[in-house]
């Protein structure tokens, strides 16, 4: 089958960054090549870049603008500044990768070709970047000198601190000779370069790259918490440019856990390193191109302002080809023909690609245009860094001196998500039944930016580690995500055990089996299976024991912080439940402050802490519990009747050691994108592996989490 035209938009039914306003937009570029539509207000979106605007009287569109979006780096004349992606051959089904160099070509911009070799129809255009990334497949001297420049790929932005991810199923044959592995095979690009394990060792390798094709060569990266710094060494090693990779960008495929949970968003990162480049002298001759949900020209000309020099557009140029926004990427059934796997069956007309693409780039030139001459602003270079254009709607104070303008100051009410949403419910149905974290594709829908937030968790991103610190690869690497409690009496595989108080007898013989099997416990009043091993109970019969009254040998549950101080002191407990629904207040909170008055009496090493709710969800809850403080984290029976669902009548026994097991290498994943071989000496209390996202100033000071972007 050949696609030659757009498909309709199905209908939306969860929530969606790529709306079927912005598809409609995409597409109105795409059919006329002109401008259609700039300064859109979306200011109720939580998207922090949605949430700045341009301070201008009125608006007018022309197809005739005056503003010049010419610009020129590294010797590079460009018609506008645009970098098209970096989607590789494999991701993509060849003919899009054909087009989207092809229109490069044909608008004077630029197109990244993404790991995975090169396509020998791509190799033919001159307007490319290729990607020299972790695992080098299909790389070799004269794949470097193809186009007019080399990107280190360290990382990106929907999987930052792990490799890249193509699913077997899409290794075919073009694929397979391509890439130089066998037919089938996932292809799984090591976490870091294992060459590449300091800011010296990039160093050399942009040397040598340079000594070896003559060309400029840039450095990708995805936007973490150390992003300013990151930068800044890249620039100190003599990188011509960075490409940074925001949260939420898009991908083929990519662990939800990962997409969801690692990383910062663009504007906050571009606007941070572009200040530490400033302060450091190293600005000038240095080019930022930033990526990651780039939607219109009025996105585009907001992160100029705030810093970057180029803007690089990957699933915007998707839907001008036709992406109907479906996230089937990974599993090979694109309907569109764009990502679906190469065998033959579904096709895309090159000759449509091409003609689609090369009219969005243009109408997204002129929109640019339109929106210099509105600023009365005459060039790009005139744009850049001109954050007194800007104003910001709704953010919290820091955030507005992390991007360096002014605007009203709004400390948003952390709760005002739904907890259980469909997306959540679905990757708890996939690792359950597959007991494999969940891949998807495509760009992150998670809180705060698309869905609203139903915790303060929601509102906080874990690292991801990047060129000054190696990302660890759970893959092929072991990390350890056990703890120790009860002064290392007690082992357990992971830091998650399950509440399975009220629950019917099938589940507790299941969780209980499963715990015992996977080295993990069950919470429960009492203990009521065979297995009294594995059981955290009241009764006094299981391996840990919790009560409401002091008892030695016994965890307690205070009825508030301050009588746990007070029984620290005493020393007669071994640790404490930490129960959001006994004392009322967020779990977050609760967890931060009692790590952090047991450190300040000099006594945290002496007692655990065991995070208790009814309202917690899955792993990532519980990886930035343990990093707030907490050293185990109980998931409520809740968690269990989601997961199974309803009238299941699976084999209970195997879903309940799937989802144990499938949360253990979800932490593992999470641990080692930030960096960590061992969660317990590592993570716990860690509060420095988390950035907050907006989230409201007071609570994060209060939890004494970081403001993402903050130097």
């Amino acid at each position: 089958m050949i696609i030659n035209k757009y498909l309709p938009i199905p209908n939306q039914t969860d929530s969606e960054f790529w709306t079927v306003d912005r598809l409609n937009h995409i597409r109105q570029l795409a059919f006329t090549g002109k401008p259609y539509q700039i300064f859109k207000s979306r200011r109720s979106s939580l998207r922090i870049l949605d949430r700045v605007e341009f301070k201008v009287a009125e608006t007018k569109v022309t197809d005739s603008p005056v503003g010049s979006t010419k610009f020129r780096f590294s010797g590079i004349e460009m018609s506008a500044p645009l970098y098209l992606g970096d989607m590789s051959y494999g991701a993509l089904s060849g003919n899009p990768n054909i087009s989207i160099a092809e229109a490069a070509e044909i608008t004077e911009t630029l197109a990244g070709t993404g790991e995975g070799g090169l396509h020998p129809d791509v190799a033919k255009h001159r307007r490319i970047f290729v990607q020299w990334a972790s695992a080098r497949f299909g790389v070799d001297v004269d794949v470097l000198n193809a186009g007019m420049g080399v990107v280190i790929k360290i990382g990106q932005g929907a999987k930052p601190g792990i490799g890249g991810h193509l699913p077997g199923s899409k290794v075919t044959e073009p694929i397979s000779k391509t890439r130089r592995i066998p037919v089938g095979m996932d292809a799984i690009s090591p976490a870091p370069h294992h060459d590449i394990y300091s800011i010296e060792d990039l160093g050399q390798r942009i040397e040598a790259l340079k000594e070896l094709t003559g060309k400029p060569v840039f450095v990708k990266v995805a936007a973490t918490n150390y992003i300013p710094y990151v930068v800044s060494g890249i620039a100190r090693m003599k990188a011509d440019g960075v490409i940074i990779d925001g949260h939420g960008a898009g991908t083929g495929a990519t662990p939800a856990v990962i997409r969801d949970n690692v990383g910062i968003p663009i504007e906050l990162a571009v606007a941070s390193a572009d200040r530490v480049l400033r302060r450091e002298g190293m600005r000038e001759g240095f080019t930022i191109i930033a990526a990651g949900r780039v939607a219109d020209a009025t996105d585009a000309a907001k992160l100029i302002a705030l810093g970057a020099d180029v803007v690089s557009v990957g699933t915007g140029a998707l839907i001008a080809m036709g992406c109907v926004m479906v996230h089937k990427c990974h599993i090979g059934s694109c309907p569109t023909a764009l990502t679906n796997k190469i065998d033959g069956t579904r096709i895309m007309d090159v000759e449509f690609g091409t003609k689609m693409l090369v009219n969005y780039v243009r109408g997204f030139a002129l929109e640019l245009a339109n929106i210099l001459d509105n600023l009365n602003v005459s060039s790009i270079e005139g744009l850049r860094g001109k954050r007194d254009l800007l104003y910001g709607y709704g953010l919290s104070r820091d955030v507005l001196d992390i991007l360096g303008i002014k605007g009203e100051v709004e400390e948003l009410n952390p709760k005002i998500g739904e907890l259980w949403t469909k997306r959540r419910k679905t990757a708890l149905h996939d690792l359950i039944n597959k007991g494999e974290p969940s891949l998807t594709s495509m760009g992150s829908t998670a809180p705060p930016d698309v869905e609203k937030p139903a915790r303060i968790v929601d509102w906080l991103r874990v690292d991801g580690a990047q060129v000054t610190r190696p990302s660890i690869d759970p893959y092929r690497e072991d990390i350890d995500t056990s703890f120790l409690l009860m002064g290392g009496e007690v082992y357990i595989s992971l830091p998650v055990m399950f509440d399975v108080t009220n629950a019917p007898e099938d589940y507790l013989l299941a969780f209980s089996w499963a715990s015992l099997a996977l080295g993990t416990l069950v919470f429960s009043p009492e203990s009521v299976s065979p297995y009294e091993e594995v059981y955290f109970s009241a009764d006094g019969k299981g391996l840990l024991t919790w009560s409401t009254r002091k008892s030695p040998g016994t965890y307690y549950v205070p009825q508030d912080l301050d009588e746990m101080e007070t029984l620290a002191n005493e020393g007669e407990v071994p640790g404490f439940v930490i129960d959001e629904d006994v004392m009322g207040e967020d779990l977050e909170v609760l967890v931060s402050e009692a790590d952090v008055r047991l450190k300040e009496a000099g006594v945290r090493n002496r007692y655990d802490l065991v995070a208790k709710s009814s309202k917690l969800r899955d792993s990532a809850d519980a990886f930035k519990l343990v990093a707030l403080g907490a050293d185990a984290v109980v998931m409520p029976y809740s968690v269990l009747e989601i997961a199974i669902g309803e009238g299941s009548k699976g084999n209970l026994k195997e879903r309940a050691f799937n989802l144990i097991s499938g949360m253990k290498k979800e932490i593992a994943l999470l641990a080692g994108a930030a960096g960590i071989y061992s969660v317990q000496s590592s993570l716990t209390g860690n509060r420095e592996l988390l950035r907050a996202v907006n989230l409201n100033s007071y609570i994060a000071r209060k939890i004494r989490v970081r403001q993402a972007g903050s130097l």
